[in-house]
């Protein structure tokens, strides 16, 4: 986040540091506002109506021969094996669901499957030397896929797991559907590349339902831990924060994929197929931003012990939720113990005292931003100052579902929580500023609440008693709709 006035900036966006894989040319669109819905009805123990089971099986099938597709220029190791096999089944779900959706049509193979390491000897693809070429891509030139098993596959591998690999190659077999489908996945020379992403994106969500409804002869998804260990690579693999969506190359961040694969996952491919360039420029968030916004953007962080950001985070949380009539908790920063009640570290609601309690050096731990090719939250990596606020906040919204006599326990309540801590992003980033110093959104923010909600210990989406909502999927189905409808919004969904 950043503030107003005080030129205090809260927020910093994640370097980077992969942000070039899949990376494809398009069109520039002006993006304009919407208001969409969350994906189907919100279930807090299932993905899409899929029960959350985190001790399913997970990866590929240990008992599932090798796959044999012919590749250029393939060392068969464990990558190209991987990315062979993970092909292998993306065909056989194509095979399926392209007829049954696309009026019959059938599902073509790929022309060209090609292997190549980026930091070895550099070959032709595309039209491009492979030299340092960290991406996996499709070319329509000649009908190709292509991916580095040198730096690329295995850094996906190392960081979010073999899934994350199968879901690199399902996004760029979603472009070779594209190009099969045309004008029935309204796909033309013209479509800006955000519509082709996201398209992409849903695809490879449609392919994913497949895997974890057991029909992939290979691969094995569940729809708890392994599930958000795909989800969360869509934060790897974002767009760098402060890219516009009307950006030639844009992707989209995080916030965006994440929609686009639940929106696949939940509906299939023919809602993928429907996405244009006014579906997508209505709901996508990353605008074009000022160059003042973007000052400082990767370094701004500031320590919570700094008194005018506590002040400032203070005011935000009352003035988003002053309409509620509510009496505003006082946010502490003495340790996360409650006198009365359950305490939560790092963060809790005292509801006896209507105080959040803080532990600031936790705190501080979460809202350190990752190092470079480091998974957000993992390994002691923290994951962005929004972050850490989101916790906060989701905290403080207990003391305002508190006030007007809403449980507090229980999975509806860690939707309801997640929805208002969105409900509250979505008032740091629309509030005038009317010359005073406030906390606004920052660029990259909403990524860093997407990446906080896949934690196994988030409490973003948590009741009173520090209890998770099971199915990530759910909790960031949550928290978009309070981002895009507000605190009424998550009351009719979560009443």
């Amino acid at each position: 986040m950043r503030g107003i006035g005080a030129r205090v900036r809260v927020a910093a966006a994640l370097a980077a540091a992969v942000a070039v894989v899949v990376q494809l040319g398009g069109c520039a669109a002006q993006p304009i506002e919407g208001r969409p819905r969350g994906v189907g009805d919100i279930d807090a123990g299932t993905a899409a109506g899929i029960p959350v089971n985190n001790d399913g099986p997970n990866g590929p099938k240990t008992d599932a021969s090798d796959a044999t597709i012919p590749v250029e220029n393939a060392d068969n190791g464990e990558m190209d094996r991987l990315a062979v096999n993970a092909l292998s089944d993306i065909y056989d779900y194509w095979s399926e669901r392209m007829p049954a959706d696309f009026d019959g049509q059938q599902f073509e193979p790929i022309k060209r499957l090609a292997s190549y390491d980026s930091d070895g000897t550099a070959i032709k693809l595309c039209g491009q030397s492979t030299a340092q070429l960290v991406n996996a891509f499709y070319c329509g030139a000649d009908d190709s896929v292509a991916w580095d098993r040198g730096v690329l596959l295995p850094m996906l591998n190392k960081q979010f797991g073999p899934m994350s690999v199968v879901a690199v190659l399902a996004h760029e077999m979603g472009h070779a559907v594209q190009f099969r489908l045309g004008a029935k996945s309204n796909i033309s020379q013209s479509t800006p590349t955000i519509v082709k992403e996201q398209q992409a994106d849903c695809y490879a969500g449609g392919f994913f339902r497949w895997v974890a409804e057991g029909k992939a002869k290979h691969f094995d998804v569940n729809t708890g831990k392994g599930l958000n260990h795909v989800l969360a690579t869509m934060f790897f693999i974002r767009d760098p924060a402060g890219l516009s969506a009307s950006k030639q190359g844009a992707h989209g961040l995080a916030f965006d994929r994440v929609f686009a694969f639940q929106a696949g996952f939940s509906e299939g491919p023919t809602r993928c197929s429907r996405m244009n360039q006014d579906e997508v420029n209505s709901r996508v968030v990353e605008k074009e931003r000022k160059e003042t916004e973007m000052q400082g953007s990767k370094n701004g962080d500031v320590r919570f012990a700094d008194v005018k950001v506590q002040e400032l985070l203070q005011k935000s949380l009352d003035d988003a939720f002053k309409r509620t009539g509510a009496n505003p908790p006082k946010i502490t920063y003495q340790g996360a113990d409650c006198k009365q009640g359950k305490s939560t570290p790092p963060v809790s609601f005292c509801g006896e005292e209507n105080v959040v309690a803080i532990d600031p050096d936790a705190m501080q731990k979460i809202a350190t931003p990752p190092k470079r090719g480091q998974e957000p939250g993992v390994d002691g990596a923290g994951i962005g100052d929004f972050a850490a606020f989101a916790e906060i906040a989701s905290r403080y919204s207990l003391s305002i579902q508190k006030s007007v006599g809403a449980p507090l326990d229980g999975d509806k309540t860690g939707l309801r929580t997640a929805c208002l801590t969105g409900a509250w992003a979505k008032f740091t980033d629309t509030a005038d500023s009317g010359g005073g110093r406030k906390l606004r959104l920052a660029v990259g923010d909403l990524d860093e609440a997407v990446a906080e909600l896949l934690q196994d210990n988030s409490l973003v989406a948590a009741d009173a008693n520090g209890k998770q909502v099971p199915s990530g999927f759910a909790r960031v189905e949550a928290f978009r709709i309070g981002y895009f409808e507000g605190d009424k919004g998550c009351a009719n969904q979560f009443s």
